[in-house]
């Protein structure tokens, strides 16, 4: 009978390890997931500050939206910003940046400009790199958020301070509609 017992809760301690290790090496995917996209994001803010004076001397009197975009640069690049802090900076400097570049289509000078051009195609890339990370992110994050909600995961989860990871979603309705460029 004694062995029995101790059979049975060796099985239970193996399976309480096996689940706990579950959950740090999701915890450590969302990590992960979370740091391609900053380096994908710090990627962009570096290109910013190019394409912000590459339009000044085009665009000299669209100040106000080169101004908004530098402040949404700052707010985004921000230390200590908790992850859902980080992703509203950052939605919020994506908007800036469309906007600036529906701005630059009433200037064919600007547009024909090889700076410019090259920092328009690096930005287009980091974009679409930024939205492969954010989905990966956002893949790795929703596993990560059913293994600590599903049983007997949950338990283990609560006692052990295993917190839902924010997803990246559009929470800006003016986000969800197509740029409209005017001439």
């Amino acid at each position: 009978m004694a062995w029995i017992i101790l059979a049975v809760v060796a099985v239970l301690i193996i399976a309480a390890v096996a689940v706990y290790n579950n959950l740090v090496r999701c915890r450590k995917e969302v990590d992960n997931g979370w740091a391609q996209i900053d380096v994908q994001l710090k990627r962009r803010c570096d290109l910013i500050p190019n394409l912000v004076e590459t339009v000044k001397g085009y665009a000299a009197h669209e100040s106000g939206l080169l101004e908004k975009v530098t402040k949404a640069r700052s707010a985004a690049m921000s230390p200590n910003l908790d992850t859902e802090n980080r992703i509203a900076a950052e939605t919020q400097l994506s908007g800036a940046l469309k906007g600036l570049m529906i701005q630059v289509e009433a200037y064919p000078d600007l547009k024909a400009n090889q700076n410019f051009l090259a920092l328009q195609e690096e930005l287009t890339s980091t974009e679409n790199r930024i939205s492969f990370a954010r989905q990966h992110y956002n893949d790795t994050a929703t596993n990560y958020n059913t293994a600590i909600a599903v049983f007997p995961a949950c338990i283990f989860a609560s006692i052990f301070n295993f917190k839902d990871a924010a997803l990246w979603q559009i929470t800006d309705p003016a986000d969800r509609e197509a740029p409209k460029v005017k001439f």
